[in-house]
């Protein structure tokens, strides 16, 4: 598999909808290994394909303590969100160097379509449920500094673009 280069923030392809994925093939699956051998080396708990500008609603994720634990997933959907929330630092590297802090809901039920083509509905907790939610703002356009205010956004930006 290939390590592949971020696509740097303010590239147009982070703020744009990536494209439904119709099957799961060889192909598709070489991009999920290309994804996590990317996450590996960042290291960080989930990538989405715009990440990379792989333009399909492609995710992986992988929060478990020992990795290679890695869902793969296409076309993932949020079903259900738990009413509690849950705070977490959340950062990118496609505009590396910043983080902030964000509350999301700690569970969610997530429907997609695993390596087999295989819809599936899973349930994940914690830092799981954090990083899904995470690759489904990539996939809809949407970077985590955009949950912040607009004045801790332009800071935010700000700063990154000073390293």
């Amino acid at each position: 598999m290939t390590i592949r280069p971020f696509v740097p923030f303010p590239d147009k392809r982070l703020r744009s909808v990536a494209e439904p994925v119709a099957e799961v093939t060889d192909e598709i699956r070489a991009i999920w290994g290309d994804m996590i051998d990317t996450m590996e080396a960042m290291p960080g708990v989930g990538l989405a394909a715009p990440q990379i500008g792989v333009m399909l609603r492609l995710a992986v994720v992988d929060a478990s303590d020992s990795r290679g634990q890695a869902i793969r997933m296409a076309n993932p959907e949020v079903l259900h969100v738990s009413v509690h929330l849950r705070e977490h630092e959340e950062g990118s590297p496609n505009l590396p160097g910043v983080w902030a802090t964000l509350k999301r809901p700690r569970a969610v039920t997530v429907a997609y379509l695993d390596e087999t083509g295989t819809r599936v509905e899973k349930d994940l907790i914690g830092v799981w449920a954090t990083s899904v939610q995470h690759q489904i703002d990539h996939l809809n356009g949407r970077m985590y500094f955009d949950h912040l205010s607009k004045t801790k956004r332009d800071m935010l930006i700000r700063k990154a673009r000073k390293r």
